[in-house]
């Protein structure tokens, strides 16, 4: 008998050795979905060592290991549909559509800049480099640059100088990155993948697909809404961007359809590629299919359902972590 429990307190000791890594994948708004899923892996007593994030992954994950996740998500809570159109500073000669500085400038206010080698976690935050297409981990120097670097989703925000390098969104190359948690020395890896039930939905085009939704009024109400100044300045770009189609019969898609739907095969291709051959110990995927690209103001939603996508899942995560782990 104290044989046996002499080699079960040895396995206990050899599994709180363990270490558990999560990466969270990109998609832009979707994005908020990671912050209900560290909300319930913390309920269940869960908590990462290795925290890596591509895009939207790298600004939850970032704010998730400074200790700003209540910051966060209580703006992401406070975005109305004005608002989002408020933080579009349209500048399509720095290679996006949106320069994104409105809506970083947003995020900085709520959440304090630090040193990423001066976290408590390890933090990653990938991000590629536009002119070679090699993958970038971003692992020290300011929190701030790391994430605005990893979120320049191509086409749609513009593209971050640093360190001497263009670059764009780690979704290029690596959009839910668990070989990096690997490489930090996860032994175990969380995955979440926010891609996985929208590359199809995209290609089908079978309904209006609008910032908007399907209310024509919509953009005139929230055009009328603006102060002078900025209505005139952002009212061109808007209708041109944000109109729904003009008609149930009209199949074209719109302008961010096709950089949306284009972003959303590209990633849903890469990472079923990347994850097959290094696939993910558990694979926590949300069903936001009803989210688009820009629907910042859908947080409440997404985190709901990153939530509960989470709890679809506890089994098999507290049978990863272990009972003693998982609380």
């Amino acid at each position: 008998m104290a044989a046996n429990d002499k080699l079960s307190g040895s396995r206990s000791k050899h599994r709180k050795r363990m270490r558990l890594g999560i990466a969270l994948g990109s998609g832009s708004a979707r994005g908020w979905a990671h912050i209900g899923v560290l909300r319930a892996l913390h309920e269940m007593g869960i908590s990462p060592d290795i925290v890596v994030g591509t895009s939207a992954g790298a600004l939850v994950g970032g704010s998730y290991v400074s200790g700003q996740l209540d910051a966060l998500e209580t703006w992401a809570r406070s975005i109305g549909k004005l608002d989002v159109v408020r933080m579009m500073d349209i500048a399509p000669a720095r290679g996006g559509v949106i320069s994104g500085s409105r809506l970083f400038d947003a995020f900085r206010r709520i959440a304090r800049d630090v040193e990423i080698e001066e976290l408590p976690k390890a933090f990653t935050a990938v991000a590629t480099d536009f002119e070679t297409g090699r993958e970038i981990w971003l692992q020290d120097g300011s929190l701030h640059d790391a994430v605005r670097a990893s979120i320049s989703v191509p086409g749609l925000f513009s593209p971050f100088s640093y360190d001497g390098a263009w670059l764009v969104d780690g979704g290029l190359v690596n959009p839910v990155p668990i070989s990096v948690c690997r490489a930090l020395g996860a032994d175990q890896v969380i995955g979440v993948n926010l891609s996985g039930d929208l590359a199809n939905r995209n290609t089908q085009l079978t309904q209006p697909a609008s910032f908007f939704g399907d209310d024509p009024l919509a953009l005139e109400d929230t055009l009328a809404r603006l102060p002078p100044a900025l209505r005139d300045r952002i009212e061109g770009p808007a209708r041109f961007f944000l109109s729904p189609r003009s008609s149930e019969k009209e199949k074209a898609p719109s302008f961010f359809d096709v950089i949306a739907g284009s972003i959303n095969i590209m990633q849903d291709r890469v990472t079923r590629s990347r994850m097959a051959g290094d696939p993910a110990d558990i694979l926590i995927e949300p069903r936001l299919e009803g989210i688009r690209l820009l629907d910042f103001d859908h947080a409440r939603e997404a985190i709901m359902e990153g939530h509960a996508a989470t709890e679809r899942m506890r089994s098999a995560l507290e049978s990863l972590v272990g009972p003693q782990d998982a609380g």
